[in-house]
């Protein structure tokens, strides 16, 4: 064995700094790898340079929509330089406050380089062997490249790249009308692209309840963003210095020319380079670690955390998933992924807050239950606000009157949606929320009055 830890940390992302700090100051000696950015996803590429992306785009947007709110204009012109520039100086001070943070931190030995296990307790980093009897694998997700007719021969942009651009595509077109397709085509839309989402599904956000997804594309589709749903064969083909996107749809021109390509369609572990299988580590159809129920690989005194293990592909999921090891780990206090309630978000804007099984969901469940439901138009915050696009939805189980989930698209709705979500943590009958007194004007103060406003679903 070569040099010898109590733990190794691979990865550097929401999971593997403070699940250090934790195990430094319980007096283990601990080497964390990182091969790349520290901060992993949320910090580079994920949830810091998109939200700070889309606050400026809501600057552009609230700048051209002054008037409507008695404050006059000029013209709103937007600086992708700028824009981007702001960008980067946040999230450079983010990855810093990463890497300095775990630098400094007594018993913590930071390499930079690339891991591959050598054996179930071996890991290879440059030209070190480091082994330790514990090992956590934080190693993240990248997006998918899709199989697609003419994509290798024109080039196109991920949720990565685009970060780098400093320019206002002329013709963006985003492949994919899920969460991450979607915060981009808003946010170009404002910046002032014209912008085009193709989707193969027959609807947008199809995880959500379809008056959810009409909902959303409604919002898009007011802002000037064209929709393409049912695209059966998309596929590239180079038109002179732009790229031309067949889609196949069942109406309009069956081909779109456009200035950038957006691939939105999905992500994948980074799991197909570290010699997991020298460790004996499992993996399943997707590539991603399998773990039991408190992160455990198959193998004893491994774990794997973050997106790399399908448990969750968020920053919260990922940092709860350092809470759990640490519980089980240190504390002696059983903690499991099954225990957590499903929750997130998508950032458009107005935003959607998301919380436990939607209507459809749970209907499908064979559970009875009762539905509360009220437009953004009835909401007093909204309307002040002149942010009155969406609706809050909450669904209950009717015999034994929990909060099952809901669905909260409308300005603050992100952050509405946690007075459900702890309700549903806690387990606590819908009556508690109910009698709640909320401060006004809010949207959290129509939460309760929703729960008194339930009607049967059909």
């Amino acid at each position: 064995m070569g040099t010898a830890f109590d733990a190794i940390i691979i990865g550097a992302g929401q999971a593997g700094p403070p699940l250090a700090g934790r195990l430094t100051a319980a007096g283990m000696k601990v080497a964390l790898i990182e091969r790349k950015l520290f901060g992993g996803t949320c910090v580079n590429t994920g949830c810091t340079p998109t939200k700070t992306l889309i606050a400026s785009a809501h600057a552009a947007h609230l700048a051209r929509h002054a008037a409507d709110y008695g404050v006059r204009i000029a013209e709103a012109e937007v600086d992708m330089r700028a824009v981007k520039a702001r960008k980067d100086a946040i999230v450079l001070n983010s990855r810093n406050g990463v890497e300095s943070g775990l630098r400094g931190m007594t018993r913590c030995t930071v390499y930079r380089g690339h891991a591959r296990f050598v054996g179930p307790h071996e890991v290879s980093v440059a030209d070190e062997l480091l082994g330790a009897e514990r090992i956590f694998i934080n190693v993240g997700g990248r997006a998918v490249w899709p199989e697609m007719p003419g994509i290798e021969k024109v080039t196109t942009l991920t949720n990565s790249s685009i970060l780098e651009l400093d320019l206002l595509p002329p013709h963006l077109v985003i492949i994919g009308g899920s969460y991450v397709g979607l915060e981009f085509a808003q946010m170009y839309r404002r910046f002032g692209s014209r912008v085009t989402v193709v989707e193969k599904g027959p609807r947008l956000v199809q995880l959500e309840d379809e008056d959810v997804s009409a909902a959303v594309k409604d919002i898009l589709e007011g802002e000037g963003i064209a929709v393409r749903l049912g695209a059966e064969c998309i596929r590239f083909q180079a038109h002179g210095k732009e790229i031309a996107v067949g889609v196949d749809c069942a109406s309009r021109e069956p081909e779109i020319v456009g200035s950038h390509v957006l691939l939105a369609i999905g992500r994948r572990p980074n799991t197909d380079d570290l010699g997991l299988e020298r460790a004996g580590i499992a993996l399943d159809a997707h590539g991603y670690i399998v773990v039991d129920d408190r992160l455990r690989t198959h193998v004893p005194g491994i774990w794997a955390l973050g997106d790399c293990n399908g448990k969750g592909a968020f920053t919260h999921t990922a940092y709860n998933d350092f809470e759990i090891v640490a519980a089980n780990l240190l504390d002696n206090a059983p903690r499991r992924v099954s225990d957590r309630v499903t929750a997130y978000a998508l950032y458009i804007d107005p935003p959607l807050g998301r919380v436990g099984p939607g209507e459809s969901e749970a209907r499908q469940s064979g559970r009875k239950i009762r539905v509360g439901r009220r437009p953004m138009t009835r909401v007093a915050r909204a309307i002040e606000k002149g942010e009155a696009r969406g609706f809050m939805k909450i669904v209950l189980d009717a015999e034994s009157e929990a909060i099952l989930g809901a669905s909260i698209l409308g300005v603050g709705g992100d952050e509405a949606i946690h007075a459900v979500l702890d309700m549903i943590h806690a387990k606590v009958r819908y009556s508690t929320l109910r009698q709640a007194m909320h401060i006004h004007p809010t949207v959290s103060e129509l939460v309760p009055t929703l729960l008194g406003e339930l009607r049967p679903s059909a």
